[in-house]
């Protein structure tokens, strides 16, 4: 009876939501000379035509969401910033990807799909990117939004280049869109863009950053505005918009997955910030600088496929909190996500499930000067990416990646992985150092691959003297000054993220003005005592001077005839040099420099981390003395302050016990 009774339930509700689905119009296209138009009933979509750029939403009764002020081709678009083969640095030409064909994929009630290509041509070499572009826009029956994606390919004998950054972005109305989403705990009334301008707007160390010294609306007065301090790292950064409060409608993007973005799952990308602009950014070097410029050769073949994401909508009942708009959002994301990957668009460049393959397997960690034998690798980050170095991941950006987190017994599996060969890699919290495993995984459509255990052996020669921080590839637990009070977002005040203020660069000559940082081992605490960034000091006439931090520690007897090792794993690092010495501050040449490295940025753009440097340095016993001994750790090139290193962590083992005999 019980189980009778189940199924009638269930029956009910089955044709609750068929006759629901059933009542919302059919998807209607209607083609016009200059636009074309996507309406479903709820939403109503405008594109340019053959362009294929948004020029207009309407829903709830609002005609355009987007900013009518703005010129058609800057309201929503997909773009590039791109140079020619051999141009240093990331600072590279913008295109809009302004499409010249127009093709309908899929027509029907129940879905359209739209295709706006553009094939590059020798004619136009030096002139636009040399890709060919496909950019699709989904509309299916009752969704309150729609969904785009875009297939980039570069052909074999087409000129190389190198491409910097690619993203699509909206703009939505100033007059209406006031209220800013990124997560749980980072959402605020934001100010207008009119308040960054000349005359309102003072801009600070760069363009980005603007302190409001006479805004529209005077509670923005004394703060400070800058994108970057609205960054997210990929794995997090699921969804995030915009509601307009007096009409109570929300503007989200969502990304189910973060398979097509580069660099894995810590990489941080800009999403919403004042415009008001929600952007979903693939490809950036932003945190990460040069080594992300994506680099093609002549000879190369290369396709990829960026998306689907999703554009969602959503509006209140009367007598609704706003928070209710955020609420549905994240309900609708876990909706999409469940139903990754996609079954309905139609490009065959996007597979769908039964087309991808599965991994699974069991990861453990082996540290002997740890724990003995192997312990589950709980909570470790575990992917597929091209086939590479251990942690080449974080560097890649061509191919796709997959990744997963382990149970508290170390079992994984990552389901959904597109056909191709790939390397398994990770990383464990709480150990230094990246995992690979050697054996060349090789996917194909249907298949199941059981790797079965795996050990990770980190990085260890000896047992532990002495260590500063916690090996979670951050500078998060290390001290992080409060803000000069001329430059605060209330945001960010007794926030957990306190680290995205503006200028914390500054308050180290503030908190050191004479003397650098000095750390001893068993007395000093490194959350209030080890600061988050060795930058420099400014100093008289906007100059600045090179930083030595000192490590003093006291050894008990010396292994003059043994190596110790000093590891520094780098959470980021930006034109800067780690210089090392031990005993003596003029040693020359120093014991280890690792020469001029990184191109981050991450000290200007309120982040806690950008690229993972690990060294592991040779420390002969002969060096070292019974009692107070000195680490010196220089960063010598002082023309900015933006030079400097975030540390992760820093241990001294000793020597092997095998040969020890202290």
């Amino acid at each position: 009876m019980l189980i009778l009774t189940n199924c009638f339930l269930f029956f009910l509700l089955m044709l609750v939501l068929v006759l629901g689905y059933v009542s919302y119009p059919g998807v209607r296209l209607e083609i016009q000379d200059k636009h074309i138009v996507m309406d479903n009933g709820i939403v109503q979509v405008t594109l340019s035509n053959p362009g294929g750029s948004v020029t207009g939403i309407q829903y709830n009764g609002i005609d355009n969401l987007l900013e009518v002020q703005n010129m058609e081709f800057d309201r929503g678009y997909w773009d590039v910033v791109w140079s020619e083969a051999g141009k240093n640095g990331t600072k590279g030409t913008l295109d809009r990807l302004e499409a010249t064909n127009f093709t309908v994929i899929v027509q029907n009630e129940e879905q359209l799909e739209l295709s706006f290509t553009r094939t590059w041509l020798p004619s136009l070499e030096g002139k636009i990117p040399p890709l060919s572009i496909d950019k699709r826009f989904i509309m299916l029956r009752g969704s309150s939004g729609f969904y785009t994606y875009a297939i980039y390919e570069h052909l074999k004998g087409w000129p190389a280049f190198n491409l910097d950054n690619t993203r699509i972005a909206f703009k939505l109305r100033k007059d209406k869109f006031h209220y800013m989403v990124v997560a749980d705990n980072r959402q605020r009334f934001m100010p207008l863009p009119d308040d960054r301008v000349e005359g309102r707007g003072q801009v600070l160390a760069y363009p980005e950053a603007v302190l409001l010294v006479d805004p529209v609306e005077p509670e923005f007065k004394g703060e400070v505005d800058d994108k970057y301090q609205y960054s997210c790292e990929s794995r997090n950064n699921r969804v995030h918009g915009w509601i307009c409060m007096d009409l109570s409608v929300g503007f989200w993007q969502i990304t189910p997955s973060y398979e097509f973005r580069s660099a894995g799952p810590l990489k941080q990308y800009i999403t919403s910030h004042v415009g008001p602009t929600i952007l979903s950014v693939f490809h950036s070097t932003h945190y990460t600088g040069a080594d992300l410029v994506m680099k093609f050769r002549a000879a190369e073949e290369w396709k990829k496929v960026y998306g689907p994401i999703f554009i969602y909508l959503n509006a209140l009942s009367n007598g609704e909190s706003p928070a209710t708009l955020w609420e549905d959002a994240n309900q609708q994301t876990v909706y999409e996500i469940e139903r990754w990957p996609y079954a309905f668009p139609a490009s065959q460049d996007f597979p769908s499930s039964y087309q991808r393959g599965k991994v699974k397997g069991r990861l453990l960690v082996q540290d002997r000067y740890v724990t003995d034998g192997c312990v589950p690798a709980g909570g470790a980050y575990v992917g597929l990416a091209a086939t590479g170095d251990a942690g080449s991941w974080q560097r890649e950006y061509k191919g796709y990646q997959f990744w997963t987190i382990t149970d508290d017994k170390g079992y994984f599996t990552i389901t959904d992985i597109r056909a191709g060969q790939y390397n398994l890699y990770s990383w464990v919290n709480g150990f230094i150092g990246d995992y690979r495993c050697d054996n060349v995984i090789n996917i194909t459509s249907g298949c199941e691959v059981d790797v079965g255990e795996l050990v990770y052996e980190p990085p260890r020669d000896g047992p532990t003297l002495w260590e500063i921080g916690i090996p979670d590839r951050t500078a998060a637990e290390f001290c992080i000054p409060d803000p000069n009070p001329k430059y605060i977002n209330r945001l960010y005040v007794k926030h957990p993220d306190r680290y995205r203020q503006y200028g914390l660069w500054e308050r180290y000559a503030e908190l050191y003005p004479n003397e650098d940082l000095v750390y001893t081992i068993g007395t000093s605490d490194y959350k209030k005592d080890w600061f988050f960034a060795q930058v420099n000091r400014k100093i008289d006439n906007n100059t600045y001077q090179e930083t030595t931090w000192r490590i003093n520690f006291k050894l008990d007897g010396v292994n003059t005839n043994g190596t110790y090792k000093l590891r520094l794993a780098l959470a980021s690092v930006h034109s800067a040099e780690l210089q090392v010495r031990v005993n003596d501050s003029e040693a020359n040449p120093p014991l280890f420099t690792s020469g001029v490295i990184g191109k981050e940025n991450t000290i200007a753009r309120h982040g806690i981390h950008g690229l993972y440097w690990l060294f592991s340095i040779d420390v002969q016993g002969t060096l070292l003395v019974q009692g107070n001994n000195t680490f010196f750790l220089k960063q010598p090139r002082n023309i900015s302050p933006f030079q400097g290193i975030l540390y992760d962590y820093i241990r001294l083992e000793g020597p092997s016990s095998l040969t020890s005999n202290i």
